[in-house]
């Protein structure tokens, strides 16, 4: 443990540890990533974790960025230290144990201590031990744990930093925290994460989470049906700007315009872009997602604009108005819809075998790679191609010459033509 005048001077303290630059050419200093940040709420009593960038800047002091948007846990604590005048006491965790670090990057009530829901993951109590200068319980097992105090008078300049939705963060007064403990285990090991441009190993660990909290959220306490699965999209969007929403076919649009708006009553940051789609869809193929809202959707009657949206993580810019707002997008499919058109699976996957006794590169299938019906299909179709494939096509040649139509135009379907005159 270092406390004291032992945490003064050149290569001491803050400095004495070996923090990389998370962005070079652009971070102002190294940076503390792979935080769990303990603070207490002094009403409640109830402590927090979060995950919150340190930008070192002394041997006894550093920068704290608790984003006000995504109403983290530390700022709002802070808020209520700052209204008292008095000093919030902080311990910055790095190395926690796995199951209590997974907890820093969610976003939970803030009534529930991370630590108690990581002793529930973990099917038993988490060790800690109270800090040597905070009145704060730390993980016992900790690598490294910074002890200080955020000054409840003044801010300082942090940043720039290379953040998660992929752009730099550039400077903002935030916290200041001043040091007043360094403890660490003899031989410990400093982690840290890359936050930049997603993904990352912070939208995997929030992904983890979110996915099935959203799913949880929308079928369990909004019970809409026939909701399969919720994916947040994650390379360069960072997870929160845009929501996949995948059902089964043939879902009520009530069931589908529920969940749509429901996504936007969990997390008043999730949501700038929801889309709807069928389970046909692969949520993590943007070319399929965007095929189904180019042929499945309606502008005009399938998308709704939701205005007075926070803003929440992203670059700050000079035209921004101080609210965001969402789209919301219903790309499942209305009706029936001819199959996609790809050879059968069977047809496919003979086409494989034969690819492989021909000894050529391995293949690398991606959904969709082959064809299936989607409801608009007659057994009559199927069996002409059926016989297509036998060779037999020309046996319909007499059967296409008896339904010569007049008095119609080309592209005119054969069954609304022949209904008619039925």
């Amino acid at each position: 443990m270092i406390t004291g005048k032992d945490l003064e001077g050149p290569g001491r303290g803050l400095e004495s540890l070996p923090i990389p630059i998370s962005t070079p050419g652009f971070d102002a200093a190294p940076y503390l990533t792979a935080t769990c940040v303990i603070t207490r709420d002094p009403d409640s009593g109830i402590q927090n974790i979060g995950t919150y960038r340190g930008h070192l800047k002394a041997p006894t002091r550093l920068g704290m960025m608790t984003l006000t948007s995504l109403r983290a846990g530390g700022y709002e604590h802070w808020r209520k230290h700052y209204a008292r005048d008095q000093a919030m006491p902080v311990a910055i965790v790095i190395g926690a144990p796995p199951i209590v670090a997974f907890q820093g990057p969610q976003k939970l009530p803030l009534e529930l201590d991370e630590i108690k829901v990581a002793g529930g993951l973990a099917g038993g109590p988490i060790n800690v031990v109270r800090g040597r200068t905070v009145d704060l319980m730390v993980p016992a097992e900790s690598e490294v744990v910074i002890e200080g105090f955020a000054d409840p008078t003044y801010l300082e300049p942090e940043g720039p930093f290379g953040e998660s939705h992929g752009y730099v963060a550039l400077e903002d007064y935030n916290l200041i925290i001043n040091v007043t403990a360094i403890t660490r285990r003899r031989n410990a090991i400093l982690t840290s994460i890359i936050s930049q441009v997603t993904p990352s190993e912070s939208s995997v660990v929030k992904k983890l989470a979110y996915e099935p909290l959203f799913l949880a959220h929308l079928r369990d306490t909004l019970a809409v049906k026939g909701i399969t699965r919720v994916t947040l999209h994650e390379p360069l969007t960072n997870l929160r700007k845009v929501v996949i929403l995948q059902f089964v076919r043939g879902v009520p649009r009530t069931e589908v315009w529920r969940a749509l708006h429901g996504v936007l009553t969990l997390h008043a940051f999730v949501g700038k872009f929801v889309i709807a789609v069928d389970d046909d869809i692969d949520p993590h193929n943007a070319d399929a997602i965007l095929w189904a809202m180019s042929y499945r959707c309606n502008p005009s009657m399938d998308t709704h604009i939701v205005p007075c949206r926070e803003l929440g993580h992203g670059p700050r810019t000079t035209d921004q108005p101080g609210l965001d707002s969402a789209l919301l997008i219903d790309a499942t499919m209305k009706a029936a819809m001819p199959p996609l058109a790809l050879p059968k699976r069977e047809y496919m996957e003979n086409a494989k075998v034969l690819w492989e006794k021909l000894g050529l590169p391995p293949l690398k299938p991606e959904t969709p790679w082959f064809g299936y019906s989607l409801g608009d299909w007659t057994d009559e179709w199927d069996k002409n191609a059926l016989d297509a494939t036998r060779g037999k096509w020309m046996d319909r040649s007499e059967s296409y010459r008896q339904r010569r139509r007049r008095g119609i135009i080309p592209n005119t379907p054969s069954r609304a033509a022949e209904k008619t005159e039925d």
